[in-house]
């Protein structure tokens, strides 16, 4: 894991490993959510557009997340492309939409020092909620430092394991049940 002094490893360090995993018609959704001391407006393009996108998350669109309608996404250029689509786009409160067979809805809520923001992601194997849960706490805490005005690379695939994502994950797992 790198060092404390990095905002990445300090965010992730400063968020325990709270979730909640549930069954919805047949579907599992983790539920994570995350205080922000900055407005809906200022955290809103970091969900819906794919130049701030880019910087912190693995769903990288090819067009701005702000409309309903069919997209694709790629994690990183080489990777080869996954079907997404927007199903609500509502701003700067609420966002589903697709990825692949995975559906992700953020909610972001005013608070009297900034915003809440709830990611809800639903999939299909029970088996993979500490790993999606531990992918997520890297992404938000990166999401975090992004926000804040720092200045990090994005911690998708193998770097995650760089920042404890198997730790994260066994973590995740053992509190999930």
């Amino acid at each position: 894991m790198t060092d404390s002094t990095d905002p990445i490893s300090a965010e992730i360090a400063g968020q325990a490993p709270d979730a909640t995993v549930s069954d919805v018609a047949g579907r599992w959704v983790l539920t994570m959510t995350r205080d922000l001391p900055h407005p809906v407006d200022r955290v809103w393009p970091k969900l819906t557009e794919p130049d701030q996108l880019k910087l912190w998350s693995p769903v990288v669109p090819d067009r701005p997340l702000t409309s309903v309608g069919p997209a694709t996404s790629r994690e990183t250029p080489q990777d080869q492309s996954i079907d997404a689509e927007v199903l609500v786009s509502e701003p700067p409160h609420e966002l589903v939409h697709r990825w692949g067979g995975h559906l992700l809805r953020w909610t972001l809520t005013p608070t009297p020092t900034g915003c809440r923001l709830t990611l809800a992601h639903t999939f299909d194997e029970r088996a993979e909620r500490g790993m999606y849960a531990a992918g997520w706490h890297i992404c938000l805490a990166v999401l975090t430092a992004v926000v804040d005005g720092h200045d990090v690379d994005r911690v998708v695939g193998s770097r995650a394991n760089d920042y404890g994502w198997s730790a994260l994950r066994d973590r995740y797992d053992a509190t999930l049940g």
